[in-house]
């Protein structure tokens, strides 16, 4: 078989299970495979493809036409520029959450970050290497999350200290940033997400409980007893959350509300300044 014939079998497959990116995905897993780039399949796509090449290739197509994510397939998603290891114990890095790094980049330089719900570390790794901060510090309640996150940091050289616990469960310092990509889905519309989601990425690192803010409740109304004065908190959000979470931030003392969209023109992060009050 052919590199092209064994691609346009590849996509025939993943159009039939249902795939959204048939193409684009039988391109990427045959890149994977072979080590080749799309411009030399398409230059080259008369070689013919090795017996051993040709039945790798064929095993990942059939898993991703069970809607196993690509990354799982692969181990690795690119975020901000770098390549991150991703297994089933963590969400898969999006490029919404890069928005949320982008805010923090802008006020992170010489700051105690901490972030909680890391998950793969991709948010912690990325401010620590690109966002020259005095410390980043991250915790998780998954063992095996952490696992995932601290292989990052150390495949990429980025100075972070782990926790394991339930959000500041093993904290016991002061941050001048709290960023937090928490779980934020209601639990209702689990139900309704793509299988690639809901049926292999962890739920623990998805469900908000009831109305999905449940998080954001926890994280905004202990805040104050882990932020710095004039101390930040970022949170990423459902596109239709920005109204309860800054909501909960005012109510909670929080000053300087800022909502900012995605790349889809979509409320994505909201961000708040904490003000203590200092004794006359």
């Amino acid at each position: 078989m052919t590199r092209r014939e064994a691609v346009q079998f590849a996509e025939k497959q993943l159009l039939q299970a249902g795939i959204a990116e048939a193409r684009l995905d039988a391109r990427y897993l045959f890149c994977y495979v072979t080590g080749l780039s799309q411009t030399q399949l398409m230059l080259d796509g008369e070689e013919l493809l090795s017996e051993d090449m040709c039945r790798h290739y064929e095993e990942l197509v059939e898993k991703r036409a069970e809607h196993i994510p690509l990354q799982h397939l692969t181990g690795e998603q690119e975020f901000m520029g770098m390549s991150f290891e991703v297994t089933p114990d963590v969400l898969v890095p999006r490029q919404d959450t890069e928005c949320l790094v982008e805010e923090v980049l802008k006020y992170s330089e010489g700051k105690r970050v901490l972030d909680l719900c890391t998950g793969s570390g991709c948010i912690a790794v990325s401010i620590a290497k690109l966002g020259k901060p005095q410390v980043v510090h991250a915790s998780d309640l998954s063992k095996a999350a952490l696992a995932v996150a601290e292989r990052n940091a150390g495949k990429l050289r980025a100075e972070i200290r782990f926790f394991e616990g339930d959000l500041y469960e093993a904290i016991s310092e002061k941050y001048d940033i709290i960023v937090s990509n928490p779980p934020y889905i209601a639990t209702a519309e689990l139900a309704g997400l793509m299988q690639e989601v809901r049926l292999h990425e962890p739920v623990m690192a998805l469900d908000g409980a009831e109305d999905g803010l449940l998080f954001y409740r926890r994280i905004i109304e202990a805040a104050h007893d882990y932020l710095m004065p004039d101390g930040m908190l970022f949170f990423e959000i459902g596109c239709n959350q920005a109204g309860a979470v800054s909501t909960l931030l005012l109510q909670n003392g929080f000053e300087s509300v800022q909502v900012r969209k995605d790349y889809a023109g979509l409320d994505r992060v909201v961000s708040a300044r904490w003000v203590k009050a200092v004794p006359l």
